[in-house]
């Protein structure tokens, strides 16, 4: 495969798990809004994303624009170091 195929190839997987990282969030957080308390995922959420406050627009922003990221911040570092041992 040609190195300007794998790029666009890659960026389109991160763009893919963005996305889905991005609706898996939005659905928890409707979950959260609708379920008992000791169901909710608010605590796991604050742990895993930086600024995240449970029921505010800051926090929400912060939640969405993290996990949006979260694919860049681990899919391109595992690609680069998996395609430097294969290659």
């Amino acid at each position: 495969m040609a190195k300007s195929a794998i790029g666009q190839s890659i960026r389109a997987w991160g763009r893919t798990l963005s996305l889905f990282l991005l609706i898996t969030y939005f659905a928890c957080i409707a979950f959260g809004l609708g379920a008992p308390e000791q169901m909710h995922m608010h605590r796991a959420w604050a742990t895993l994303l930086p600024g995240f406050e449970w029921l505010t627009l800051s926090g929400f922003i912060a939640g969405a624009v993290g996990s949006f990221l979260y694919a860049a911040i681990l899919l391109v570092p595992l690609y680069n170091h998996f395609s430097r041992r294969a290659g």
